[in-house]
């Protein structure tokens, strides 16, 4: 079942697939501190592989997006959340992950994470905060080798 959303001023967030602008999605992450050295082949199988939700002007052109990785009950991984740069102060993303939690818990999903570095007042105005139990978590992280 398609998801899709339109704000007042005409914005659109849908997460079908087939209206992704993969050049764009690209150059985004690689001005990203989390993703500037995926190579183009990584981004286009993260997208293939997972729930993307782009945001888009009345006239189709993508100006956000948020990834999601999920199982649709217990846990969903929310990752790659850009907004354009010349479409930023808008709050634009605030309302993409409003619409993307409240999509996922009408879903039934059970948690929802994230990491961020700087963002974290947005997230907060969505509901999210800090791990409970940060001390449970592990990773395997290749990049930082």
């Amino acid at each position: 079942m398609a998801f899709a959303l339109e704000r007042d001023d005409g914005l659109i967030l849908t997460d079908d697939p087939s209206r992704l602008d993969v050049d764009r999605i690209c150059g985004w992450l690689a001005s990203a501190y989390w993703a500037n050295t995926r190579a183009r082949r990584t981004i286009e199988r993260s997208l293939a592989n997972s729930r993307p939700y782009g945001v888009y002007t009345p006239n189709g052109r993508q100006v956000a997006l948020a990834r999601v990785v999920t199982d649709f009950a217990a846990i969903a991984w929310i990752g790659d959340v850009i907004v354009d740069e010349a479409w930023r102060g808008k709050g634009i993303g605030t309302w993409m992950m409003r619409a993307v939690v409240d999509d996922l818990l009408a879903r039934g999903v059970e948690r929802i994470i994230l990491t961020t570095k700087d963002a974290h007042e947005v997230y907060h105005r969505v509901g999210f905060g800090p791990l409970r139990s940060a001390e449970r978590w592990m990773e395997i992280d290749l990049l930082q080798r």
